[in-house]
């Protein structure tokens, strides 16, 4: 059945690009109807009673470090619309098998003083990147283009091009520093050996200084509801247990934004597509999946160095070198003996989540793409290598395969959550090589989703560049 016709653009999905792409559409005096194929909104970015009652999950996104920075997001009332964003004292932690830890702290001065001997070098190496950190930001957070700032961006390039090893061992002396880099930097999931590994390392360092890595207030439902109530009290419409089986379904609307990756557009698409553009679409290249294991709590994580229990993220690897033979592995089919652990702890800062005393946390780390080896010991012996005692205040687990991600967001292909694998080849042209990545060849047809730049992330850049696209051009 063909849609109103009186929609001017239709939206497939509710996530954050999905959402921001119809909120920027509807802010520009459009009609526009979202299509949510699940029956709650918010793609990645949703919450749930997962192991016990009256303990609330998040699924998947948990930490805000992005929507915070967001030159989008940031001009949104989302505070009128029932979101309270929550900022930990330290953004992240990542401890050692001394019992200390080295922590980020939204104060240069407070970080330096947990890296030993390579804290002024931290202080040096950060400082000039958070001066420039407002006027970086637009650009860092956009399709390839001339830069608002040129000569700021040729520096940040410079730097993040690198490899996080190579700029990690030229900067740093000690393992603190080292693995405090090396934590933030397999947010990237790639190699740290790899090209421009150290950007996502830069990007998030300096974000956790600038603005810490806050999350939302009762569970990252909170902030796609209120992305739903904004876009709503623009006029918007949202139809949840709606999935678009064919394109064609849509075929009233003048514009049509795709909150999809290649391939579930692909599916639903393919026969309005030129082959040749097809083809290209099938040569997009996935990354390594995530294991996802949520716990309910008796109690907090016994850290042993108690400054984790400051930070809403705590990076468990250990030093550089183990941390980057654990991001090798899913990309040489191996499953790390040993993996990088990122975990997150809301309630300590957020006891709306849990029922009084009690505490939630999840954790996860990078595998083969599509794994189905169980790493639920293996991320649990991690915590427990940092938390003596950590075992014995689980009440409730659930676990989430690489399949189980995938059904729950059909957008996670092969437990991949950020779009697509974040290689340098792909950084610009996701998910295609083109002048506009947003557009296809078919008039009126767009793609919004983290396949296409700036890439994954709650931060909704990529709808509302997708949005901007077809505002130029069928919706002017």
């Amino acid at each position: 059945m063909a849609m109103d016709s009186s929609y001017d653009a239709a939206v497939i999905g509710s996530g954050p690009n999905g959402l921001g792409a119809a909120i920027a559409l509807a802010r520009a005096g459009r009609k526009v109807l979202v299509r949510e194929k699940a029956k709650t909104v918010g793609g990645s970015c949703r919450s749930a009673e997962i192991t016990l009652p009256v303990f609330t999950h998040d699924i998947c996104s948990t930490v805000q470090a992005l929507a915070q920075i967001s030159p989008f997001l940031k001009s949104l009332p989302l505070s009128e619309h029932g979101l309270e964003l929550v900022s930990p004292p330290a953004a992240y932690a990542h401890p050692l098998d001394d019992g200390t830890a080295a922590v980020a702290y939204p104060s240069l001065s407070d970080t330096a003083r947990t890296l030993g001997p390579d804290g002024p070098a931290w202080e040096k190496r950060m400082g000039p990147l958070l001066d420039a950190w407002e006027r970086l930001v637009p650009d860092l957070l956009a399709p390839l283009r001339v830069p608002k700032h040129p000569l700021l961006m040729a520096g940040f390039g410079l730097r993040g091009l690198r490899s996080a090893r190579g700029l990690a061992e030229s900067w740093f002396a000690g393992p603190h520093a080292r693995a405090l880099f090396a934590g933030v930097s397999a947010h990237s999931i790639l190699p740290l050996e790899w090209s421009a590994t150290a950007a996502m390392g830069l990007v998030l360092a300096v974000s956790a200084h600038a603005v810490g890595w806050p999350f939302a207030r009762g569970g990252s439902q909170k902030l796609s509801d209120a992305l739903a109530s904004y876009f709503r009290s623009l006029g918007g419409t949202i139809e949840t247990g709606a999935p678009v089986e064919n394109i064609d379904e849509l075929s009233g609307a003048k514009a049509i934004l795709c909150d999809l990756t290649p391939r579930q557009f692909i599916r639903i698409a393919g026969h309005r597509l030129p082959a040749g553009y097809r083809k290209r679409l099938e040569m997009f290249r996935y990354g390594p999946g995530a294991w996802k294991v949520d716990w309910a709590l008796s109690d907090p994580i016994p850290w042993k160095a108690a400054a984790c229990a400051k930070a809403g993220t705590v990076h468990l690897g250990g030093t550089f070198d183990e941390i980057a033979d654990a991001e090798r592995a899913p990309w040489e089919g191996r499953s790390a003996e040993r993996p990088y652990v990122l975990l997150t702890q809301p309630t300590l800062f957020d006891p709306s989540r849990a029922p009084a005393g009690k505490h939630v946390a999840w954790a996860y780390c990078h595998v083969p793409h599509g794994s189905t080896f169980d790493m639920t010991d293996r991320i649990e012996a991690q915590v427990e290598r940092f938390a003596p005692g950590f075992r014995d205040r689980i009440i409730g687990r659930s676990v989430m395969s690489p399949a189980a991600l995938e059904h729950y967001n059909p957008n996670l292909i092969g437990g991949d959550i950020t779009g697509g694998a974040n290689l340098l080849s792909q950084l610009f042209t996701r998910p295609v090589a083109r002048i506009n990545p947003y557009s296809t060849p078919v008039a009126g047809l767009y793609l919004c989703s983290a396949s296409t730049p700036p890439g994954g992330g709650v931060h909704g850049m990529c709808g509302y560049w997708a949005a901007q696209s077809a505002l130029k051009r069928e919706l002017r």
